[in-house]
């Protein structure tokens, strides 16, 4: 084949392809889908129902015998609370009842016998403050009344048990799963103060046990 005429066909594709290559540079870039960003969760306004379940432990003080007992168990129940957000501040009033194993025991007497602090349930009523600000985040702190039953034991003597209301004060922090789920953990500081055991514990009269303990615990929530 002529070396001329094959240079000839070149230069001819050469020029038809010009004003192509031109106009495919002034084409806009290829369109790429923005990146995924999870919807933030800015209502927490409403009543909400819950599980939760956690571990606790403490101390319980006696007077006589002079003893100190170390309850510490597991406890599990419901919540029910309500929010009510005003811009990134979330108020809310929550309550809940736990079943609660708490339960320490000690030598006493002179070793003779056993002292045994309990705590078969606990209750709290507690105001929350949360800061919304943080997406699908809600740390928050709370406070208010506490109300549990107290049970102690001397096996030298007898027993006795008495519901003591006390107060509470924590922190922790929910996290918006889908528009009605959270999930939470948060963690308690819990006073029941001091009943009087008496006679039961093998002291006087007058005769104190109090009961304090520290409660970590998770949480899920659903919000109507």
């Amino acid at each position: 084949m002529n070396s001329k005429l094959i240079r000839s066909g070149f230069t001819c594709m050469a020029l038809l392809l010009a004003p192509l290559a031109a106009q495919a540079a002034d084409l806009p870039p290829a369109y790429k889908a923005p990146p995924y960003v999870a919807p933030s969760y800015s209502n927490w306004n409403g009543f909400y129902v819950g599980i939760n379940g956690g571990y606790g432990w403490g101390s319980s003080k006696w007077d006589f015998p002079s003893v100190n007992t170390k309850p510490s168990g597991a406890l599990v129940g419901g919540t029910l609370g309500y929010n009510f957000q005003t811009g990134t501040w979330v108020w809310g009033i929550e309550g809940d009842w736990d079943y609660s194993s708490e339960k320490g025991s000690v030598s006493c007497v002179g070793g003779t016998a056993t002292c045994t602090t309990k705590n078969d349930w606990l209750a709290t009523a507690r105001a929350r403050l949360g800061y919304a600000g943080w997406n699908n985040w809600l740390p928050y702190i709370t406070g208010g009344a506490a109300y549990g039953d107290i049970k102690a034991t001397n096996t030298a003597a007898s027993s006795a048990h008495k519901g003591e209301l006390g107060w509470t004060l924590g922190g922790g922090v929910e996290y918006a799963m889908w528009q009605n789920w959270t999930v939470k953990l948060e963690y308690l500081y819990v006073d029941l103060g001091k009943f009087t055991c008496g006679t039961a514990c093998g002291g006087t009269p007058s005769d104190h046990v109090n009961f304090t303990t520290n409660i970590v615990r998770a949480g899920i929530n659903y919000r109507f």
